[in-house]
């Protein structure tokens, strides 16, 4: 029943992206905890960054979700780079800063993207997919014309 009720509510494309607005925004305040002690959230502007994957990761997901995990785990990691590149940039023009800044870290471009982080994005992309299946499922007859990646070590 409840299953049925989120099918039904996650086709909506704002219901989507909200959701990867705040599964992006929760993971990101949790990693910035980890990694710095700061108990402050991470800045709400990032909430829309996130919710990008609704236009941008499923489309990216559903043509290459055949492929294996190591090629998957590239895409989505350069993917998310140039879309955190892009979006800092874009932020910084309309609200004067991006509510990152990476600042002049070893590997950071601009402040806004940091190439070290490359490995944590592609786990956070292969994350997402797990979310886009939760939040569309396929149907029987999309899994046998497009079938899922073979179980396995790298898959």
């Amino acid at each position: 029943m409840i299953r049925r009720s989120l099918d039904v509510v996650a086709t909506h494309d704002a219901v989507r992206f909200l959701a990867y607005g705040a599964a992006g925004w929760a993971v990101d305040s949790l990693f910035v905890f980890a990694r710095t002690g700061r108990r402050r959230p991470s800045s709400l502007l990032n909430v829309p960054v996130y919710g990008l994957a609704r236009p941008l990761f499923e489309p990216v997901h559903d043509r290459i979700r055949c492929r294996r995990l190591v090629t998957r785990a590239a895409v989505y990691g350069v993917g998310t780079l140039a879309v955190e590149y892009a979006s800092g940039r874009a932020l910084r023009r309309l609200v004067g800063h991006a509510p990152w800044d990476y600042g002049r870290a070893r590997f950071a471009v601009d402040g806004l993207v940091r190439l070290d982080y490359l490995p944590l994005w592609t786990l956070f992309g292969l994350g997402l997919e797990r979310l886009h299946d939760l939040l569309v499922p396929r149907r029987a007859d999309d899994r046998a014309a497009r079938p899922g990646p073979t179980p396995g070590p790298l898959s």
